[in-house]
C-alpha cells in the first residue's frame, strides 16, 4: 500500500474509467497540506484531458473523517516564523488551495464526493467544488474559523451566502455544526446516503457505460445514485438549521453586525445547538466575527471568481496578523483554550483597523488569472 498522502487509481469501467482519489492521511483525518493540494491539482488537471476518463470518485481513508480541514499547525508555523509576513508557506498554501477549489467547481467532468464523517474547513472546500455531493449518516460539517481567528474561506463566502434565510451568516459567526439532512437543506451537499452502499455505489458507477459526453455522464452518476438516496431516507439524522430558521432569521436580524453578535451570545435558551453556538462565538475572536462578517456582505453578489480572489486578499492580510496565531496556539498548540483577543468586543475594534483587512496586500492579486 502507498504511504503518499493521496491515493490516484484509474479504475476500469465498462465503458471508459473512473477516477478514485483517496485522501489518505487518516491519522490527521485527511487533513489538507500544500502537497496533498498540489497533487490534487495535477492530477484533475491531467484527468481533465485524458478522454478514457469519465469521472472521478473522491473519498477520505478512515471512518472518521473526509477531511477535516487544512494543516493548521503548519499553516500556524509559517505565520509565527515571519510575524507581519510575507508567510511564504501559508499563503502559497492558500493561493493554491484556492485555485483547486476552484477547478473542482468548475470542472466539466462529474465529480462524486462521498462526504462521510468529519467535513470540516478545507474538507468543505473540496466536497462544495464537486458536482455530486454525497453524505452519509455520519457526516458532521462545520466551519469553525471564529474559534482560531480565521474565516469561512475555500469558497465558503459563496456557498454560505446561497443557503436559505440568514443561516449562512449565523453558520459563519458561530461555527455550528451540522449533519446531512442540514446539508442537504442548505445546499452543501446533494444527496444523503447511508455508509452501508458506498461499495455498491461504486459497483454500479464502474458498470455504467460511460460516453464522451460530459453532460450524459452527469446524467449517468445522478441515474446511479437516485436508488440508494431512495433507499436510505429513513436513515437520514434529523436537522437543526431548517427547524431553527425562524430563531436563526431573528437572531441576524440587527441593525448592525454588533446588534447581530449581541442577539446571538446573550440567548437564555435551552436548545443544545443553540447553545453551542452561543458559545462558540462568545468565545471566538470579536475581530474574526467582524472580518467574517463584512466578508459575506462584500461577496453577496460576486461571482466565484470573485469570490475566491477576495478570499486569497482577506486571508493573505489574517495570517500576517497575530489575532490568528494566537487564536491557533490557544486551540491547537497549547490547547489552554484561553485566548488573548486583541479586542475585548466588536464595538472596541477600530474601523481603520478592520479595513486594513480589506485593503490588497500585494500589486497583483495571485488568483487574478482565475
Amino acid at each position: 500500500m502507498s504511504d503518499a498522502p493521496v491515493l490516484f487509481a484509474e479504475v476500469a469501467a465498462a465503458e471508459r474509467k473512473l477516477g478514485r482519489v483517496t485522501l489518505s492521511v487518516a491519522a490527521t483525518l485527511n487533513s489538507l497540506t500544500l502537497e496533498m493540494v498540489d497533487m490534487l491539482q495535477a492530477q484533475l488537471n491531467a484527468w481533465r484531458d485524458d478522454d478514457d476518463i469519465a469521472a472521478i470518485f473522491i473519498e477520505g481513508a478512515g471512518e472518521k473523517a473526509f477531511c477535516a480541514g487544512g494543516d493548521v499547525q503548519a499553516l500556524h508555523q509559517s505565520a509565527v516564523a515571519t510575524p507581519g509576513g510575507p508567510c511564504e508557506y501559508a499563503e502559497s498554501f492558500f493561493t493554491r488551495e484556492y485555485r483547486m477549489n476552484y477547478t473542482l467547481h468548475t470542472y466539466p467532468k462529474p465529480i462524486i464526493c462521498w462526504g462521510h464523517g468529519i467535513v470540516m474547513g478545507g474538507g468543505l472546500g473540496v466536497m462544495a467544488g464537486c458536482s455530486h455531493r454525497v453524505v452519509t449518516e455520519k457526516t458532521r460539517i462545520a466551519m469553525p474559523e471564529v474559534t482560531i481567528a480565521l474565516f469561512p474561506d475555500v469558497g465558503g463566502s459563496w456557498f454560505l451566502n446561497h443557503m436559505p434565510g440568514k443561516s449562512g451568516q449565523f453558520l459563519a459567526l458561530t461555527g455550528a455544526s451540522i449533519n446531512a439532512a442540514d446539508a442537504i437543506y442548505t445546499g452543501i451537499a446533494g444527496r444523503f446516503i447511508a455508509s452501508e452502499h458506498k461499495d455498491a455505489v461504486i459497483e454500479q458507477l464502474l458498470r455504467q457505460a460511460w460516453s464522451a459526453d460530459n453532460s450524459s455522464n452527469h446524467a449517468r452518476v445522478k441515474h446511479t445514485l437516485r436508488p440508494f438516496s431512495e433507499q436510505s431516507v429513513s436513515q437520514c439524522p434529523g436537522g437543526q438549521v431548517e427547524p431553527h430558521l425562524g430563531t436563526i432569521n431573528t437572531l441576524c436580524d440587527g441593525d448592525d453586525v454588533h446588534e447581530i453578535i449581541d442577539n446571538i451570545v446573550s440567548q437564555q435558551t435551552q436548545d443544545p445547538w443553540l447553545s453551542r453556538a452561543r458559545d462558540s462565538l462568545a468565545h471566538g475572536s470579536p475581530l474574526a466575527a467582524l472580518w467574517i462578517f463584512r466578508q459575506l456582505q462584500e461577496t453577496r453578489l460576486a461571482s466565484l471568481r470573485e469570490v475566491f480572489q477576495a478570499e486569497i486578499q482577506l486571508v493573505t492580510n489574517i495570517v500576517r496578523h497575530p489575532e490568528f496565531t494566537e487564536g491557533v496556539r490557544a486551540l491547537l498548540i497549547d490547547k489552554d483554550r484561553n485566548p488573548a483577543w486583541q479586542y475585548p468586543a466588536s464595538r472596541d475594534v477600530p474601523a481603520a483597523q478592520l479595513d486594513a483587512f480589506f485593503t490588497a496586500p500585494w500589486e497583483h492579486n495571485p488568483l487574478a488569472d482565475l
